[in-house]
């Protein structure tokens, strides 16, 4: 059999305990390499960049992590090198979130030891990954209403979920206010949603916003 191609993996994992045994399982695997390390969010786009993976093992939680945001940035700045995530986490409406973002694989951390290899490799290879227990979880949420949001709208109802105003939202938008405005109008109808409360928890239950920043 001829010898495996090497797969280059960096860890962001803000974790030191974690990090170490994740770097001495994948070590222990022919054709990995562990060639770098970060402990948060500024750190992991740092390593990304300058050291340009194949994999980048990404925990959700570090310091300064945007999950989605950081997917999506990631993947523009890097975009030869796959993501996988690695969680504890287990919401399926996050796993659907994170491959639209651009995400791989989707790994939960209790099952590391017995998923992330084969994660790995799949990533690698240009083919997604699922945690199993999750993936039933994940065929059963049906249609996303994300996906019918284009990137603006998808922005302007996390704005509007997490408190800012019509006149905020348009200067962070570069907008005017009148078109904040009739964008809220046509999200909210888009969504089905009749109040800031139903918008909040509709932000929240497709992982749009955290639930400790509404």
């Amino acid at each position: 059999m001829p010898p495996q191609p090497e797969t280059t993996v960096a860890l962001a994992d803000d974790h030191n305990l974690i990090r170490a045994g994740l770097r001495n399982l994948l070590s222990a695997e022919p054709g990995l390499r562990v060639i770098g390390e970060a402990a948060d969010a500024a750190g992991a786009a740092r390593l990304a960049r300058d050291r340009r993976p194949d994999v980048l093992v990404l925990d959700l939680q570090m310091p300064g992590a945007r999950p989605e945001e950081d997917v999506r940035r990631l993947r523009r700045e890097v975009p030869g090198m796959a993501i996988v995530v690695l969680t504890m986490w287990r919401e399926p409406h996050r796993a659907r979130d994170l491959f639209r973002a651009g995400a791989a694989a989707y790994v939960l951390k209790q099952a590391a030891e017995r998923n992330l290899i084969e994660a790995i490799r799949a990533a690698a290879a240009g083919r997604s990954y699922i945690d199993p227990e999750l993936g039933g979880e994940l065929a059963r949420l049906g249609p996303d209403p994300l996906a019918e949001l284009s990137e603006r709208e998808r922005e302007l109802l996390r704005l509007l979920a997490l408190g800012h105003t019509n006149r905020e939202a348009a200067q962070r938008l570069h907008l005017s206010v009148r078109a904040v405005e009739d964008g809220r109008a046509k999200l909210m109808e888009k969504l089905g949603l009749r109040s800031r409360p139903q918008l909040v928890r509709f932000a929240i239950d497709h992982g749009v916003i955290e639930p400790t920043d509404a």
